[in-house]
């Protein structure tokens, strides 16, 4: 406390010495022109553009809103300066609110003119602003009465793994969603895409939440979803002895080649490929071929391949054959 009471009287005679008394007077009357200078400033006139919130209230219970019930309108206000900055960071805008049942029509929608919304809005606004204009110049919300669908819902965009890596498989929180609309739009949608994903240069499983693409006039249940996307390490690998069928033969015959088996080489992930075998594959000579172009040799077409295979070839295309009766 005593060297605190010592501090006071020299930080005193500093502040308070000739020179220092002329710098507090200069940043007084510094001050003071800032003051006035703001006053002046916002005593103009100015045009600002604010976003109010719009609410659809007094919904009946039987009704589904099939766009969203909050919807955004864009308001060039004009008035001083104060008065802006009154609406902006205190409570002078508040949302406006639409009654459903004064603007709904019988087709299925609602229209809310911007004269309308103008009116709403000047009885919340100061005798003194102005709205010079507003973006929509409608608001338009759709509903029907529960009619919808359900339909499958896939995502959309660039999800793209790391180099050597690719997507095995891709599970959803849920693979379906209700779609409500109008008869008419439910007739043309069939299936529900993601907002665009954009995901690369990664290596582990990928799991992300993201909303469904807005449609107009159309309300998905639920509107987010959940997806994973697993990973798997790319490997060039190949299956042997896989046996050669004859296909389309007459009846009677049989088809033998030689050799009887083959090998096919492909790319799949490593966890996909230990669990392969021979029989997972199909490989066959069709007679039809043979009968059309006679030939020493028959060619070798790959028939089935297990899902999540690429690139499959076989390590002969040709072989010998012999067709015998049974």
């Amino acid at each position: 406390m005593k060297k605190l009471q010592g501090i006071f009287p020299i930080v005193r005679n500093f502040l308070f010495s000739t020179v220092n008394k002329e710098f507090l007077i200069f940043l007084f009357f510094l001050a003071l022109s800032g003051v006035f200078w703001l006053m002046m400033t916002l005593n103009e006139t100015y045009e600002k553009e604010m976003r109010i919130p719009v609410h659809i209230v007094n919904v009946p219970q039987n009704v589904v809103l099939t766009s969203d019930s909050v919807d955004t309108v864009k308001v060039s206000l004009s008035d001083k300066g104060f008065v802006l900055l009154g609406y902006m960071y205190g409570d002078g805008l508040r949302p406006l609110k639409v009654n459903f049942k004064n603007y709904m029509r019988s087709t299925g929608t609602g229209s809310v003119t911007a004269a309308e919304l103008q009116r709403m809005m000047y009885q919340q606004l100061s005798a003194s602003t102005k709205i010079t204009s507003t973006k929509p110049d409608r608001l338009e919300y759709f509903f029907n009465y529960g009619l919808h669908k359900r339909v499958p819902l896939r995502w959309s965009g660039r999800v793209i793994p790391e180099h050597l890596y690719f997507i095995s498989h891709t599970e959803y929180e849920t693979d379906s969603v209700d779609i409500y609309a109008s008869q008419e739009k439910l007739d043309s949608i069939n299936i529900v895409y993601t907002e665009p994903l954009n995901y690369a240069n990664f290596r582990d499983t990928l799991s992300v939440r993201c909303n469904l693409q807005k449609m107009r006039g159309v309300k998905s249940v639920p509107d987010n979803v959940k997806i994973t996307f697993y990973t798997d390490v790319l490997t060039e690998a190949s299956i042997k002895d896989i046996p050669i069928q004859g296909i389309n033969m007459p009846e009677g015959k049989v088809l033998r080649t030689f050799p009887s088996k083959v090998t096919i080489k492909f790319v799949a992930g490593v966890s996909l490929y230990r669990t392969l075998s021979a029989k997972d594959f199909t490989v066959v000579a069709d007679y039809k071929d043979i009968a059309s172009h006679p030939s020493d040799k028959c060619t070798l077409h790959i028939k089935k391949v297990p899902q999540g295979i690429s690139r499959a070839t076989l390590d002969i295309k040709q072989v010998d054959y012999l067709i015998e009766e049974e």
